[in-house]
């Protein structure tokens, strides 16, 4: 009996093939396929306002991003730092921020107060002229040696034979009057940077400009022609920005670019594709447009033509 049991028990135990669940290959479930990750950006100097007065230039920093960053015109730096031209500074270059004592403050001629005339103090001194030309007579010759007028000969002296009578000089020819020099132009009109959606306005939240959300790649364009006189992500807040030059002393920057299609230096056309719309250094993806001249903010929305 006890053999019997023992043998059941060992017949139980005994190793067997593994139960097929699946035949063939096994196949695993799909999984959603993963974002890839974007490439980490380069570390770059940040260009922030100034609290002394002072910044020290380091590596990419460019006069406009440092003029751009303190809300200064990048000429007025030029003039205080004594610089030859505004693209030429060098790293570990200590900028002034603020006039030089005894500067005198500069402005637009069309910003500047217009001029009125003032009344004189008092009535202008009229004097006679010294030296008078007087043609030859007897009368004109006892009048400068001081002869009695009633021997003079009240008649002219007859021109000697053969001499020539002295031309009577030419009239004086009053100088044409120049043309007034004109102002540098200005852009006659502006085109908007991107399609989206306003979502922040000039002044909101100490706001320098406007935002416009949209999707990721959007194509961001120049709002008018000009000039890239930066391009990179020197600034802080600004992420990847690109800064474009126009006539009238305009400027116009393009924030949190995905990319940028343009570099420094190269002419752009309005309407011309410059950079893809992203978040770098913000929190959505967005374009944040900023309008600038002289270094002031204004509120884009004030050029920017009217959206239906």
């Amino acid at each position: 009996m006890g053999l019997a049991l023992l043998a059941g028990l060992a017949a139980c135990t005994a190793p067997g093939p593994a139960p097929v669940t699946q035949m063939g290959t096994r196949t695993q479930s799909a999984k959603p396929a993963r974002e890839a990750p974007r490439p980490e950006r380069p570390a770059t100097p940040q260009v922030a306002p100034s609290t002394t007065g002072e910044h020290v230039v380091a590596r990419g920093d460019t006069l406009y991003a440092i003029a751009f960053a303190n809300s200064l015109d990048y000429r007025e730096l030029a003039v205080w730092n004594r610089l030859e031209s505004p693209d030429r500074i060098y790293v570990g270059q200590t900028l002034r921020l603020t006039p030089p004592p005894g500067a005198v403050e500069t402005r637009p001629l069309e910003d500047a107060a217009p001029l009125a005339a003032q009344p004189l103090a008092e009535a202008p001194l009229l004097r006679t002229p010294q030296g008078v030309l007087l043609p030859y007579s007897e009368a004109n010759w006892a009048q400068v040696n001081g002869a009695p007028a009633a021997t003079a000969s009240t008649t002219a002296a007859p021109t000697p034979p053969g001499a020539a009578e002295k031309p009577a000089p030419p009239p004086a020819v009053k100088p044409a009057p120049m043309p007034p020099v004109a102002l540098t132009g200005t852009v006659d009109s502006w085109l908007w940077p991107a399609d989206g959606t306003l979502t922040g306005r000039f002044g909101a939240a100490g706001g320098k400009g406007i935002d416009i959300t949209g999707a990721r790649n959007a194509p961001v364009r120049a709002v008018a022609p000009g000039k890239v006189v930066y391009s990179g992500s020197g600034l802080r807040g600004y992420g990847r920005l690109l800064i474009v030059k126009h006539a009238g002393e305009f400027l116009s920057a393009y924030a949190h670019n995905e990319s940028v299609l343009v570099k420094e230096g190269d002419v752009v056309a309005a309407g011309q594709k410059i950079a893809l719309m992203g978040d770098s250094d913000a929190d959505r993806v967005k374009l944040h447009f900023e309008i600038r001249r002289y270094g002031k903010p204004l509120d884009p929305l004030a050029y920017l033509p009217e959206r239906s």
